[in-house]
């Protein structure tokens, strides 16, 4: 009986401790080094370890191939639920069937993959494309445009494009707006984008009157681009609310940055991870099925604010920047954020 009951005894030892095991969620960078996800980081980490679970992370500098050797990688040190930030929306796949067949849920953090039963948080990257040709309209509404954008494997870029399309069609149309070029930007890189505008400029004879930039470290490289070529108060957009465009923003030298408060997204990846390594739904989820394959998707979409000099107190208040950072340089009176 006396074994019996010690048999028993471990047993429920070993099922208790199972049933209290510290789940650990394994984050996938395709490229830290960017400024934003230092604040995604951050957040997730936090909301993690508010709910007793452990994060661990792998930076694939840059590298689609590097990257599938990291999710490898995580999952070999435990993670039961990945984060992938993916470098590219096919390379990233075989890394997500793998981890499908070992039963681990998968998030695609803020870029889009397509594979069933992931799930897919972001924000509305469309809205976000609509956002940037708005801002730009309202102070250029006619003239010569050029677009930069995004990385050619990152379903973002499209997501971007599909939504300035539909604000710039009707003036497309009219012919107030003229599209004189418009380039991809390998990895999304501010000399890379830098060259394209030079380019166009070059192919244009400077006869460029806006710059829709699809975020705000390409929008450093088209403005250094604009100011070598001594060309001011051309409307150029961006987003992500990087310190130095908010600053160009305060200077004029950007005209808006559409901010996709990091924080919220990492907050909303690390709820989703903690619910899903529970067997339980995400709560908020949607069925939505926008990409290119059509397959269905749990999602989540957080809503944008485009940051103008008109507003540009939300992302003090926010705690975001401090005000000293985002007024460096300003003597224009009529930036009331910088008073």
């Amino acid at each position: 009986m006396k074994l019996k009951s010690n048999l028993a005894a471990l047993v429920l030892a070993i099922g208790s401790a199972g049933a209290f095991a510290q789940l650990t969620v394994g984050v996938s960078f395709d490229a830290y080094q960017e400024e934003r996800w230092k604040t995604d980081e951050a957040a997730i980490k936090a909301e993690l370890a508010k709910h007793g679970a452990k994060y661990i992370m792998a930076d694939a500098g840059a590298s689609t191939e590097k990257q599938l050797v990291d999710i490898d990688g995580l999952i070999a040190k435990g993670a039961k639920v990945l984060i992938i930030l993916g470098r590219d929306k096919d390379a990233i796949l075989p890394a997500i069937n793998k981890a499908n067949q070992l039963k681990i849920p998968v998030i695609a953090y803020d870029r889009l993959f397509e594979a069933p039963g992931v799930t897919y948080i972001t924000f509305d990257n469309k809205e976000v494309g609509r956002m940037l040709a708005r801002a730009v309209l309202a102070v250029k509404p006619k003239g010569n445009y050029a677009i930069i954008k995004g990385d050619v494997g990152n379903a973002n870029s499209a997501f971007l494009r599909e939504g300035t399309q539909e604000v710039l069609e009707p003036y497309l149309k009219r012919g107030d707006v003229k599209i004189v070029g418009e380039e991809y930007t390998a990895d999304w890189n501010p000399q890379n984008s830098q060259k394209n505008m030079e380019q166009i400029l070059t192919k244009n004879g400077n006869k460029v009157d806006a710059v829709i930039a699809q975020n705000d470290g390409m929008a450093g490289g088209v403005v250094a681009a604009l100011t070598a070529k001594g060309l001011q108060g051309i409307p150029v957009s961006g987003q992500d609310g990087d310190l130095a465009a908010l600053n160009r923003v305060a200077l004029g030298t950007q005209t808006v940055s559409v901010w996709k408060n990091s924080a919220d997204l990492g907050v909303a990846a690390a709820r989703a991870a903690v619910e899903l390594g529970a067997g339980k739904p995400v709560t908020g989820a949607v069925d939505w099925a926008g990409g290119e394959k059509k397959v269905t998707l749990k999602s989540i979409f957080l809503k944008p604010i485009p940051v103008t000099q008109a507003n540009l107190d939300v992302v003090v208040k926010a705690g975001h920047i401090k005000k000293e950072e985002l007024c460096k340089g300003v003597t224009d009176p009529k930036v009331t954020a910088c008073k």
